[in-house]
């Protein structure tokens, strides 16, 4: 990767959590908003003008004019490349994990970005920064997201999950699936929460909705 795309990465990437996750909601609004003007150039009977096409090209047009596109031939400077799943490949530098979301899950960039702000509101201990857009240009956009890798860790029990999140004020509704007031949490298995040798629980990845 180059030397630009480092100091890039470097800069947007700092500041206080509240700080991250508003900008994180600016860049979801700023899609958003540029995606209800792209609609508005179509016949009202076109519903399908706004998709995820239309999303991906607005975001990475959005991603270049802020410095915050990474050509996909240099994302694995990032780092390592580390295991991937279904709807992340990961990178890993230090004691940073990258992760490349493939949009598998969430159909949409603002709907993912929206998942992240929700997970560091409720997960802080596991804070997603927010890194950039990648991908094949005029095609396929993926959004980059970085979090502190989480060490001497290995799966949670699922009694172990239901006890955090009960404490964390959630009831469990099915395995894995939890809800409050605000947030219906789900795919909380032991493949996305760590615990490690002091018996602390690190959620590092779930599905998140409003109710």
């Amino acid at each position: 990767m180059k030397d630009g795309i480092f100091e890039s990465i470097s800069q947007r990437s700092s500041g206080t959590q509240d700080e991250e996750n508003r900008r994180i909601q600016e860049v979801a609004d700023e899609i958003r908003r540029r995606c209800s003007l792209h609609e508005a150039q179509y016949e009202a009977g076109q519903s399908n003008a706004r998709n995820l096409y239309a999303e991906m090209n607005i975001a990475e047009q959005w991603a270049k004019e802020n410095d915050l596109w990474i050509p996909l031939s240099d994302i694995f400077m990032i780092g390592i490349p580390g295991p991937s799943g279904n709807e992340n490949d990961t990178y890993i530098s230090n004691d940073l994990i990258f992760k490349v979301n493939n949009l598998l899950n969430s159909h949409s960039i603002t709907r993912f970005l929206d998942r992240v702000r929700f997970h560091n509101e409720i997960f802080p201990e596991t804070f997603y920064c927010f890194i950039g857009f990648t991908g094949f240009e005029g095609s396929t956009v993926m959004p980059v997201i970085r979090q502190d890798l989480v060490k001497n860790a290995k799966p949670a029990t699922p009694i172990q999950i239901e006890t955090y999140m009960c404490a964390l004020g959630f009831k469990k509704e099915a395995e894995g699936r939890f809800v409050n007031q605000r947030y219906l949490v789900w795919d909380l298995v032991p493949r996305n929460v760590l615990v490690d040798e002091e018996g602390d629980i690190f959620v590092v990845d779930a599905e998140i909705a409003l109710v």
